[in-house]
């Protein structure tokens, strides 16, 4: 693969997480809608954030590179969105229904970054990106983690 093509192929893996992220944006946008639990929402509103921060970060990069950033969202996530919407119209969407949503959500999401990461067309070479997936996935593995506690707990409670 020659160097141009090596750049476009790690543009194209990062728009691919920022569509990922903007996926998990969305989500916890449906989420908040979906629930009145004020520490939810609060939490919601955080992972919204990080996202937002990683998206900013990967836009950065892909400049950097020489590349433009995506924006929007992949298409299996519009999919995913809409059957939420469908599945809550039929369904009464209690928190742990909601927080079930959130983390197959984020199950996707580090799933786009392993597969970013463990890519062996994708030689990055650059410390700095490979250090900037890493605290994404971290991140993301922080969060997901978070989330699975609060479905747990709100199942229990249920």
């Amino acid at each position: 693969m020659g160097t141009l093509q090596h750049i476009e192929h790690q543009i194209s893996a990062l728009n691919d997480l920022i569509k990922i992220n903007n996926d998990r944006i969305a989500g916890y946008q449906k989420a908040l809608e979906g629930t009145d639990d004020s520490g939810l929402k609060t939490v919601f509103e955080g992972y919204i954030d990080q996202s937002k921060g990683y998206v900013n970060e990967l836009n950065d990069y892909i400049h950097t590179l020489g590349g433009s950033p995506a924006d929007g969202t992949t298409l299996s996530g519009k999919f995913y969105h809409t059957w939420m919407d469908v599945k809550s119209a039929f369904t009464k969407k209690d928190s742990h229904s909601v927080l079930a949503d959130c983390e197959y959500g984020e199950d996707v999401a580090k799933s786009a970054y392993r597969k970013a990461l463990d890519d062996k067309e994708l030689i990055w070479e650059d410390d700095k990106v490979v250090s900037l997936l890493n605290n994404h996935m971290s991140g993301l593995k922080i969060a997901h983690d978070a989330i699975k506690a609060l479905r747990d707990s709100a199942k229990q409670e249920a």
